[in-house]
């Protein structure tokens, strides 16, 4: 026998989102959320030519689990990568923001746009759920950030995530 579906504030059955049913709405609720690093002592592993740094997030209301990641190429400089994962309640994981280095172009498949090697965010969108690509296959161009802990700070900025310490990227005075 199942268990009952629990209930919100509200008194309305609570649904447990599952990827295949995130809206936008859902996944800007998951973004904006206030949420804290649990473990901000982390330690770097190697991983093949990458070195990955991974911590446990949680949302203050203790009602959704996440994972920030970063992950540095050993051999390419701007092949970098930071991001947040959330992991519902029905045990799927999903990818709902990564900045990324300037180490390769971008094709936004859905769109059929491509940009060269510049540093860009993805941000998971219903509309690429649904059509079946990676939830955060669309990317934009930016210019917030040049370095792994800048694109860190962006992550922690744009999730609204607290407990760890990050600084952004200085300005280029040559830009």
């Amino acid at each position: 026998m199942a268990a009952p579906a629990a209930m919100d504030e509200n008194g309305l059955r609570e649904h447990p989102m599952s990827i295949l049913t995130l809206t936008d709405a859902q996944i800007e609720d998951l973004l904006r959320t206030p949420k804290r690093v649990q473990n901000p002592g982390s330690r770097e592993r190697e991983e093949g030519k990458h070195v990955r740094r991974d911590f446990r997030v949680q949302s203050e209301d203790g009602r959704h689990e996440f994972v920030l990641f970063t992950r540095q190429s050993t051999v390419i400089p701007d092949g970098f990568s930071a991001g947040l994962r959330w992991r519902s309640k029905t045990g799927e994981e999903v990818i709902l923001i990564r900045c990324n280095g300037a180490d390769h172009s971008h094709v936004n498949a859905l769109e059929r746009e491509q940009f060269e090697a510049q540093f860009h965010v993805h941000k998971a969108t219903e509309k690429y759920i649904l059509a079946g690509k990676r939830s955060e296959g669309k990317a934009v161009p930016v210019d917030t950030y040049r370095t792994l802990a800048g694109a860190l700070h962006e992550v922690l900025t744009l999730a609204n995530i607290s407990g760890l310490t990050s600084q952004a990227d200085e300005a280029d005075l040559f830009d």
